[in-house]
């Protein structure tokens, strides 16, 4: 082996040791994380509103608005008065 001349000796193979935990540790890390990525990417995918359709957070409002007045939290003047701001905010 023309690469050996007896420097190293125990130290080389503790080193290449060294070397081959950290090149496989790297390289498991990194495919976790691609995994990660990948499907955190797929699942926090939220479609936008259609065309022709209120966005998502005023159609949500306008969902609560209703539900607090089925509730009788408001009356049916501050329902139409909110409804109103909310269909006016678009």
């Amino acid at each position: 082996m023309m690469w050996y001349d007896g420097r190293w000796g125990w130290g080389g193979w503790l080193f290449m040791a060294v070397i081959m935990v950290v090149f496989w540790s790297l390289l498991i890390v990194g495919v976790v994380a691609l995994i990660h990525y990948l499907t955190r990417t797929r699942r926090s995918y939220q479609p936008g509103p259609r065309p022709g359709e209120a966005a998502w957070g005023s159609r949500r409002a306008e969902d609560l608005l209703a539900e607090r007045f089925a509730r009788g939290e408001i009356d049916e003047d501050e329902y139409k008065r909110r409804l109103t701001v909310l269909r006016e905010q678009r």
